[in-house]
């Protein structure tokens, strides 16, 4: 039995299989994507004008009405009103920053954004972290124009200097970032703008009068001062206070900064188990 050879047939070439793109690395996603959300701000500057209003307006109303009023038994010596309320003022403007963060996910998760990105190699914790870093950037810039309007035009006087105001500052930040995850988590399940805020305004609220944020926890009612002992933002209040009016007191910088971390690492999980969840179809 005779074998014929084709040899007019060309040999065959070696299969060689494609590259596999698995998309960009993290932190390249959590740029690009914080860079949008960045973007969407500074094309829409009535969101940043609208976050300052309430922050501004607490600050002008409390200073020049209290400070016309008699201080407590247990106001600090030597200090304004103006000086004392300020610093709280600037953690009242980092909680409401934090809430801006979750409305600002459920604002992807209705636009199809998000859809759209699980569609390609992006890790969906990319999308979460570069949104708390949005409210990040957010509070910075909002903390630094209530601290100039409250030197330049107010009167605010910080007497722990340059190095401990910007402590004060970057611990402000980072109990906005902390708790902003809260609030990312609660984007990440309830998905609804409405209940945020609510949740905003039923839990925010009643914890900045129940703290040292107004008056010294001295001169508050036994049952509310118990309740401020415990409060994590008088903690947080208490330690930037100190810091910049140069106040006993900058030990409870240690148990703001564990609580956040606490915060933000509970947050993170409970974020990141919720945005798991499929998108319903609207």
């Amino acid at each position: 039995m005779t074998t014929t050879l084709d040899t007019d047939r060309p040999p065959r070439a070696a299969t060689v299989s494609a590259p596999v793109w698995r998309g960009s690395s993290r932190p390249t996603q959590i740029r690009i994507l914080t860079g949008r959300s960045l973007r969407a701000l500074v094309t829409d500057p009535a969101v940043l004008l609208f976050g300052l209003l309430q922050p501004v307006i607490t600050l002008v109303v409390l200073s020049q009405v209290f400070s016309r009023m008699g201080l407590p038994p247990h106001f600090p010596p030597d200090v304004t009103y103006l000086d004392f309320v300020l610093p709280a003022v600037l953690v009242d403007n980092a909680v409401q920053s934090a809430v801006q963060s979750g409305v600002g996910l459920v604002e992807d998760l209705q636009n199809g954004i998000v859809a759209r990105l699980r569609c390609l190699p992006v890790a969906p914790s990319s999308l979460l972290v570069a949104r708390s870093l949005t409210t990040l950037v957010r509070a910075a810039v909002q903390a630094l124009i209530i601290l100039a309007l409250g030197m330049l035009v107010l009167g605010y006087h910080p007497r722990g200097g340059a190095g401990a105001v910007a402590a004060s500052i970057g611990l402000t930040l980072f109990m906005s970032w902390a708790l902003g995850w809260l609030f990312i988590a609660a984007a990440a399940w309830l998905r609804r703008a409405e209940p945020i805020q609510n949740l905003a305004i039923i839990a925010v609220l009643p914890l900045m009068f129940a703290s040292s944020a107004y008056v010294p926890t001295a001169d508050l009612p036994d049952w509310l001062a118990a309740v401020a002992h415990v409060n994590p933002l008088t903690y947080a209040i208490d330690s930037t206070r100190a810091l910049a009016l140069g106040l006993p007191g900058t030990g409870t910088a240690v148990p703001a900064l564990l609580l956040g971390t606490a915060v933000a690492a509970i947050g993170a999980w409970l974020a990141a188990t919720g945005f798991r969840r499929p998108i319903a179809p609207r």
